[in-house]
């Protein structure tokens, strides 16, 4: 009879399962002879051990933790991982470094449910002072029928916040922080930062009002029994105030556990207390008193007569429905309760709408039945006199404004309308305290989450948590002074115009955030809760602007000048953080639209901009050539960075360049783009480049490369891929232009960073020429994480780097003084200082000079169009432009510079000077030795063989005119221009099948050696300036054949 193993021994123990194990070949006989050695291992079938899915393959499974928005999270393998690669590797000491930070950031926090941690908070924060000490008075100025107006629009001005709100909350994880990091994640650290503080100010400020309301109803009952601190009045609300707020500070601070326990004592005493007035308002007057006091019972010709409004003047202000409405407002603003505590709840996305939800239609209901009992239960005025009750003249004291009791004069009229006014008084204590306390719990932790978030620096100081709870007593301490300051006002009325406006101002925010949110429609915007809708979110938006202007447009002005400070101090600083906001869907949507549409807009010469493809490798390599680049299209066209490296780069480096080339031009503050092609020779990558590169009419119409230095000495391949990339360039109708500077272009020996001992100095487009365009060695990478900073300029060979880019915090510093705080702060031999200087050529602030314009040929206006733009850049401003052009007929020089100086004033181009010249003249022949000294190493009597690049003897007679014409040039050049500043010069036309790379190139050579810094320029024959020149040209066609 044969045995089987039990079902559970067969994975060791583990669980059978089918759809996620798998059998392991191999046999198992040894493990059940160890179990059962009795019997014979022929009698004994044993099934075959099996493996977890886990166990035999890389992949990993759809789990919850693989998602979680935490450096703790487990991480799924990357791509390299499971496809293989050399980029494959882990870094463990980076991850058991980030457990630690995660875990020391961890703390130990209660949680609670949607009724403790929103519904309660939310009454409580809504039962405020405003039910016991001021709805009464709202009902004498506004009547019955506009009181209920004004809960009507609270309620609908809520009511939409709380769908908007409830959207947000619902579209991912809450945590602390509450109205700030619901407003940052939707809109970004901009608005939620600026917002976040203002909250935070409205909410110490609520807890100040509800405090003085608290001592005015102990100073009422004081009064009662004639007793008193010092006048029964400011002073006394003054210090009673404070050591209100004090002791609902240590409350707050001793833990969310205590506080939740006074929540529950206070939210019974404010029920008892709203039971005890409605019963006592069914009951009606048991005395004469009550009656003198203004308490008459329900009546329906009272009813009517409180029906309407009766707006009076009061303390020093006329007011009239949006006054009212300011001072009433601030008793619905409980409803972000809840959010403002999200990080303590259990779960944030469900408790949050909820919560708030209930408790804003159970407190709106309950103030509607408060205005309608005491609209219809007492009069405005009495005077409260019994002898005037018996004389049934009451509210003769209403003409006089004499009046003590009545709706409009007492404050205790909730007291006196009760069935046992004790219980209002510890409901009224109840409410205001417990609105209070809400409030100062909120403020801390808000400012606490800014200080974690780093936007503001200031706040960091309060970011610090304390405890097993991380309780923010920084914070505390901050919030206590604020509160007690704003206590001293001691003025119900004058404070809740200023609160309505800040929580009208945040919940405007809020319905904007939905707004934006549901209107972009981003891929992360999937909202668990559905009952919101775009355009009510707007209306709410446009309802709590426009309410606050109604109330009062000069605080809310200030209101919204402080929120646009803020903001702005926000976007000033830049802070590096990344939440996935509705902004960036918005930013990224709108650049596609924008892109998209620019394709269906037809081209027009007014509108053209030059946008560059410049082939300078690695920024940091090349810092001149990029530079000229960025100051052609600073701000106003497109600047792309091409970057050819010939070895192949693993995924890690790549991303590590870009990242660093990207950082690098942040700090430069260069506007460009950047692509790399790796893998492949310059001449593929460039031609790829000039294909592939920008995106619909976002596409580079200029090609800009450094000029060869080394032509005569590199690798043929190299020469004939260089002039192969000028031919490619033309061929896809795309403008050149080639820079040349003394020196050549190449830093990046000074640049690249030796202090690393891993680094790739793969960032050099070459290490052994000054050329401008050769590939990169795959030996030379620059990590992201090199110092690239000037503050290391000077330190010991092996320990420094220089990086052009401006470092943070030197903005101040004016740009003709560069060179001299280079020269003070960095110790360097004359070389170095040379070498910095040369780099900074076009950041500098230039000297009065000239930029020569040597406009030979026709080629669409480009070569003038150039050095005016330079001509406009701030540094480049005290330079005036010198144009030199040919003239077709030697003897009529002065017909022809009338002609091209009418052309001139056509383009609205301003100029110092214009000359003609001829170039038909042979050249003196000591310039045309130096030309043959030049070809000497390279020039062969003998017809070209195989892959050989020479310039023959036939090649040179056959262009000898053109050679001589660019040699005469280079005469001109010397004449007229070696003391300018710049020259931009009409870059020869190498027309293909007729002129070699060598050729060319000492045809370059000859035009711009010796020279200032020089710029050749070819555009693509395509006009620059209007269209209507077509005419004038003909014109001077004419004139010049006459």
């Amino acid at each position: 009879m044969e045995r089987y193993l039990p079902k559970n021994e067969t994975n060791g123990g583990g669980i059978d399962n089918a759809a996620f194990q798998l059998q392991e070949n191999g046999d198992t006989g040894g493990y059940a002879k160890n179990r059962h050695s009795s019997v014979s291992s022929s009698s004994l079938h044993v099934p075959k051990r099996k493996k977890s899915i886990v166990q035999l393959t890389r992949e990993a499974l759809p789990r919850l933790e693989n998602y979680r928005n935490s450096r703790r999270a487990v991480k799924r393998p990357s791509l390299g991982e499971l496809h293989g690669g050399d980029d494959n590797v882990k870094d463990p000491k980076s991850s058991e470094q980030a457990e630690q930070e995660e875990s020391s950031n961890q703390h130990v926090v209660i949680k609670l449910g949607w009724i403790q941690g929103v519904l309660i908070p939310c009454l409580l924060n809504i039962w405020g002072v405003m039910l016991f000490l001021r709805l009464s008075w709202v009902v004498a100025e506004a009547g019955i029928g506009l009181s209920l107006v004004i809960i009507a629009i609270s309620g609908v001005v809520c009511i939409i916040t709380t769908l908007s709100l409830s959207a947000i909350c619902t579209n991912g994880e809450v945590k602390g922080g509450g109205i700030y990091y619901i407003i940052s994640r939707s809109l970004g650290p901009e608005f939620g930062a600026s917002v976040g503080i203002v909250f935070a100010f409205a909410n110490a400020v609520s807890a100040s009002m509800n405090t003085i309301g608290f001592c005015d109803s102990l100073n009422g009952l004081l009064k009662n029994y004639g007793e008193k601190i010092i006048d029964n009045g400011i002073q006394d609300t003054r210090i009673i105030g404070t050591v209100a707020i004090l002791v609902m500070i240590l409350i707050c601070a001793i833990g969310m556990e205590w506080e939740s326990k006074a929540q529950n004592f206070l939210i019974a005493a404010i029920v008892g207390a709203m039971i005890d007035f409605m019963v006592g308002a069914i009951v009606g007057p048991l005395n004469n008193t009550q009656r003198a006091q203004g308490f008459v019972g329900f009546n329906s010709s009272i009813f009517a007569e409180n029906w309407g409004p009766m707006f009076r003047w009061s303390k020093g202000l006329d007011y009239d429905f949006f006054q009212v409405f300011a001072i009433f407002f601030p008793s619905v603003t409980g409803i972000q309760a809840g959010a403002n505590i999200s990080g303590d709840l259990k779960d944030p996305a469900s408790a949050i709408p909820k919560g708030t939800m209930l408790a804003l239609l159970i407190s709106m209901g309950s103030y509607a039945l408060f205005v309608i009992f005491a609209g219809g239960a007492a009069i405005r005025d009495a005077s409260g006199n019994l002898t005037d009750l018996e004389y049934g003249n009451i509210t003769a004291c209403a003409e006089t404004y004499n009046c003590d009791y009545g709706l409009f004069n007492s404050e205790q009229m909730m007291q006196i309308m009760s069935s046992w006014w004790p219980l209002i008084y510890a409901g009224c204590f109840a409410a205001t305290l417990s609105t209070a306390l809400t409030n100062l719990l909120s403020v801390p932790r808000l400012i606490q989450a800014l200080g974690i978030d780093k936007i503001y620096p200031g706040l960091i100081f309060f970011s610090k948590g304390y405890g097993k709870h991380g309780e923010p007593y920084r914070g505390y301490v901050l919030t206590f002074i604020v509160s007690t300051a704003f206590l001293l006002i001691a003025d119900l009325n004058a404070i809740a115009p200023l609160i309505s406006n800040f929580y009208l101002a945040s919940y405007a925010l809020i319905n904007f955030c939905t707004f934006h949110a549901a209107l972009i429609k981003p891929l992360g915007w999937r909202p668990t809760f559905k009952y919101y809708n775009t355009w009510l979110s707007l209306v709410g938006f446009i309802m709590c602007v426009v309410i606050m202007f109604l109330i009062n447009w000069w605080s809310s002005l200030i209101t919204f000048i402080i929120i646009l400070g803020l903001y702005l101090l926000v976007v000033y600083r830049k802070p590096d953080v990344n939440w996935g906001s509705s902004t960036q869907a918005q930013t990224y949507k709108t650049a596609l639209t924008t892109a998209q549409r620019l394709i269906n807009i037809g081209e027009h010469v007014k509108n053209y901009k030059p946008q560059i493809l410049v082939l300078c490798g690695s920024p940091q390599a090349r810092p001149p050539l990029l530079d000229f680049a960025n100051l052609i299209t600073k701000n106003n066209s497109l600047l792309i960075i091409g970057d050819v490296v010939d070895k192949k780069l693993p995924h890690k480096i790549r991303s590590d360049r870009i990242k660093s080339v990207y950082t690098y031009l942040r700090n430069s503050k260069i506007k460009a783009f950047y692509s790399i092609i790796d893998h492949t020779s310059f001449e593929v990558g460039a031609k790829a480049l000039l294909q592939t590169s920008g995106i619909g009419k976002l596409s580079p119409n200029v090609l800009m490369m450094g000029y060869k230095n080394d032509w005569i000495t590199c690798d043929k391949h190299e020469l004939l891929a260089y002039f192969n990339v000028l031919h490619a360039a033309f061929d896809h109708r795309v403008s050149v232009t080639i820079l040349r500077v003394n020196n050549g272009l190449d830093y990046s020996k000074l640049t690249e960073n030796e202090d690393q001992g891993n680094i790739n100095s793969d960032t050099a487009l070459s290490t052994n020429t000054s050329s401008g365009l050769r590939t990169s060695d795959s030996n030379n990478m620059m990590h992201a994480d090199s110092n690239l900073s000037l503050a290391n300029v000077g330190l010991p060979e092996n320990n420094s780097s220089i990086n052009l880019a401006t470092p943070k915090g030197n903005n101040k510093v004016k740009k003709k003084n560069d060179q001299f705080q280079l020269r003070l702060a960095l110790d360097l031999s004359p070389d170095q200082q040379l070498s910095v200087e040369n780099m900074t050529l076009f950041r500098r602030k230039q000297n009065k000079g000239n930029i020569d314009v040597w406009w030979l040929y026709d080629d669409g206006g480009l070569t003038m169009l150039l050095p005016y733009i330079i001509s406009t850049r701030n540094d480049w401003s005290s330079c005036k432009l010198r144009v030199f052009a040919l003239a077709t007929n030697k003897n009529d020089l002065e017909l022809e510079e009338r002609n091209m100086a009418q052309l001139l004033s056509k383009f609205r181009l301003d100029y110092s000077s214009l000359k003609m010249v001829s170039i038909s003249d042979k050249p003196e022949d000591k310039t045309i030795q130096f030309f043959d000294e030049l070809l000497a190493r390279v020039r062969t009597n003998e017809d070209v063989q195989g892959n050989d690049i020479l310039v023959t003897e036939t090649e040179l007679h056959a262009l000898q005119d053109k050679t001589y014409r660019q040699l005469r040039l280079r005469e001109l050049l010397l004449e007229n221009s070696s003391d300018a500043n710049f020259i931009v010069m009409s870059l020869p036309m190498p027309r293909k099948g007729t002129i070699s790379a060598l050729l060319y190139m000492a045809w370059l050579e000859a035009l711009t050696k010796d020279m200032p810094p020089y710029l050749l320029v070819r555009g693509n024959q395509q006009s620059v300036y209007m269209c209507f020149f077509t005419k004038l040209f003909n014109i001077l066609i004419e004139n010049s054949f006459k």
